[in-house]
């Protein structure tokens, strides 16, 4: 941990677990075809289709926003929309790239906690007033969510149920959904059911730089080369991004980063139902942590990100927290309000 920064803050902080370091290092050898023709990067499709099934094709990129761009620009026309929770990174996150991108718009709804439900996808569904309203396209959901809550398998049938119903296609943002899938118990495609695109990170699962895009119902495929191109995402090296996935994905790696993180997530939760006054905002259930503190002045705990002023603050954990980083955080609380 870097002296002043606080492994708390995000999942971004963490470095790039040596595996997948390790992997890059071993795509380095020699030369390859460009533009993904390379072996890797077949490797890499070819785990995409061993996790998602035999149908999913995929392309590569280096930030979850480009992937969730190229995802969205796949599904919408620019007289259409796709609804979201208000607290979706699409809306919140993204400095509106989606909608410059694909031209069409962003509808959000309020959600208690990050989670639609099948009766606003079908109000959604009926809503508008075209030629004078965009048309209804897409759904968009995260799993989990951005407030580190989960949609069951049950939960996405129904959803997905509601969505296909209507001719509405399902997107699902997907930059933990490994946390996902280790909390469920599934795997990657169960934690995704009923989705037609799914936006599949690997950064915040201890990668570098490494999110794709994964077709899973391949009508919609067709273009995703030529989106990825206009989306400045068609790397001449993709090997070195290929190279991640394939060693997140060839073996349990994507899922042991996952569970270590939910775990030390639930571990922070506890050290902070300890103290006196705290609160847990929302149910732990990934590697998210949303609580309140009592207030205070101390700078050692405002270190960790810990705020006073009321508010929920985020507490991420990541695939490299470890047992005695949570303890280092909990000896800080308990000093800060037993005094």
């Amino acid at each position: 941990m870097i002296p002043g920064q606080s492994f708390l803050v995000s999942d971004n902080t963490a470095g790039v677990h040596p595996e997948v370091l390790a992997a890059v290092v071993a795509a380095n050898a020699g030369h390859a075809p460009s533009y993904g023709r390379d072996p890797v990067t077949d490797r890499a499709e070819a785990l995409f289709r061993t996790h998602f099934g035999e149908r999913a094709e995929a392309v590569l990129a280096v930030t979850g926003t480009a992937a969730n761009v190229i995802a969205l620009a796949a599904l919408l026309r620019p007289y259409e929309t796709v609804l979201c929770a208000e607290s979706a990174h699409i809306v919140t996150d993204e400095c509106a790239a989606p909608e410059r991108f694909t031209g069409g718009r962003i509808t959000t709804v309020p959600t208690p906690d990050g989670r639609l439900t099948p009766a606003q996808v079908e109000a959604f569904a009926h809503a508008g007033d075209p030629p004078h309203a965009p048309r209804p396209r897409a759904v968009s959901i995260a799993q989990p969510t951005e407030l580190g809550t989960l949609y069951s398998v049950a939960d996405l049938g129904a959803l997905a149920g509601a969505a296909h119903g209507h001719g509405l296609l399902l997107h699902v943002d997907g930059a933990r959904l490994a946390n996902a899938a280790a909390a469920l118990g599934t795997g990657l495609a169960e934690a995704a059911t009923g989705a037609d695109v799914v936006s599949f990170g690997g950064t915040k699962n201890g990668a570098l730089a490494a999110d794709a895009v994964i077709f899973l119902d391949p009508g919609l495929a067709g273009p995703r080369q030529l989106i990825q191109k206009q989306a400045m995402q068609l790397l001449s090296k993709s090997r070195f991004v290929a190279a991640q996935f394939v060693a997140l994905l060839e073996g349990a790696l994507w899922r042991t980063n996952a569970a270590n993180a939910n775990a030390m997530a639930s571990r922070i939760a506890a050290a902070v139902a300890a103290v006196p006054g705290a609160g847990i905002a929302l149910p732990v259930q990934t590697n998210a942590v949303f609580a309140t503190l009592p207030p205070h002045d101390d700078p050692e705990l405002a270190r960790f990100g810990a705020g006073a002023d009321g508010w929920p603050r985020r507490y991420m954990a990541a695939f490299d927290t470890t047992e005695a980083d949570v303890d280092a955080f909990a000896q800080v609380l308990h000093a800060a309000f037993t005094r």
